[in-house]
């Protein structure tokens, strides 16, 4: 579902992918190419959320802009070639390029993550945490053990390329339109 909210209604890429049962309200944009999977939630009722290019925000992710108490009312910036695995949760305030946050993990108020920055399953990244670009995130709370690996280098820049045709499978075979609704034709 799209709808409006306090004046303001979601922009979203006609390249976009968008599942039928994602909830998506307010001030949000969603770049080219991106896709939102099934049950995830985006709720720009409290500030803006602006997702990049190439993103996928995988089933039951919910992301939101923060809450009515001041200072967490805040916007909410997603980077380009984002993927965000299953369950994952975010308030954070911003999320660089090429980042990768793993299945369950939560990324509190104010949090800034750098691009190629990746958060393991489970990951808790606390309230105003600064994780810096290409850092490897794990633990409850969140710890940084260092930088990435070639390895996981390489998901950062291939796991979206791997979305991107996926969403753009389901809309050829599901006879959707760019919205994910289904089409006429």
């Amino acid at each position: 579902m799209i709808r409006s909210f306090n004046g303001k209604t979601p922009k979203i890429a006609a390249s976009a992918f968008i599942s039928e049962t994602a909830y998506i309200i307010g001030d949000v944009e969603i770049g080219e190419n991106s896709s939102i999977w099934p049950g995830a939630v985006i709720r720009g009722d409290m500030g803006k959320i602006t997702i990049g290019d190439n993103t996928a925000i995988e089933d039951n992710c919910v992301i939101h802009s923060g809450s009515p108490k001041v200072p967490w009312f805040q916007d909410v910036t997603i980077g380009s070639n984002v993927v965000f695995g299953h369950g994952a949760i975010s308030n954070g305030k911003s999320i660089g390029n090429y980042v990768l946050v793993g299945i369950g993990a939560k990324i509190l108020h104010d949090v800034e993550i750098g691009d190629y920055a990746i958060l393991a399953a489970g990951c808790i990244a606390t309230e105003k945490m600064i994780i810096p670009e290409k850092s490897f995130v794990v633990g409850v709370p969140g710890k940084i053990k260092g930088q990435i690996s070639e390895a996981q280098m390489w998901w950062s820049e291939n796991s979206p390329k791997i979305y991107v045709e996926t969403a753009q499978a389901y809309k050829k075979e599901k006879g959707l339109d760019s919205r994910g609704r289904l089409s006429d034709g």
